[in-house]
């Protein structure tokens, strides 16, 4: 009797680790999927900031205080933030011992 118990006992604790792996692992992927649609964003930021400056540059009027190149930046700057943010939660995930908090495993966009 005792010895199932025990069992039972090391069967209920590899079953909880293993849920907890597995909401580990859910939330950095969820995470890695707003990381990429950050990247993606900021790269098409880069490429039209890119044909925005060749235009300007080819026309002999570069602008750097103009209200396209303001707004360029600007959100150049918020994916930057963005991902930073996103990589300090995943490390927060990755490397907490004790159970995550549910606000981890929202969807922030």
């Amino acid at each position: 009797m005792k010895k199932q118990s025990k069992l039972k006992g090391r069967f209920n604790f590899w079953l909880l680790n293993f849920h907890k792996e597995v909401m580990k692992t859910s939330a950095i992927g969820k995470k890695m999927l707003t990381a990429s649609r950050t990247n993606a964003h900021l790269k098409d930021t880069y490429e039209e900031l890119g044909k925005l400056l060749e235009r300007g540059v080819e026309n002999g009027e570069v602008d750097w205080d103009s209200p396209k190149m303001r707004a360029l930046i600007h959100t150049i700057k918020a994916c930057k933030r963005d991902l930073e943010d996103i990589e300090r939660k995943m490390n927060r995930i990755k490397f907490q011992s004790v159970e995550f908090k549910k606000d981890d495993t929202k969807k922030e966009d």
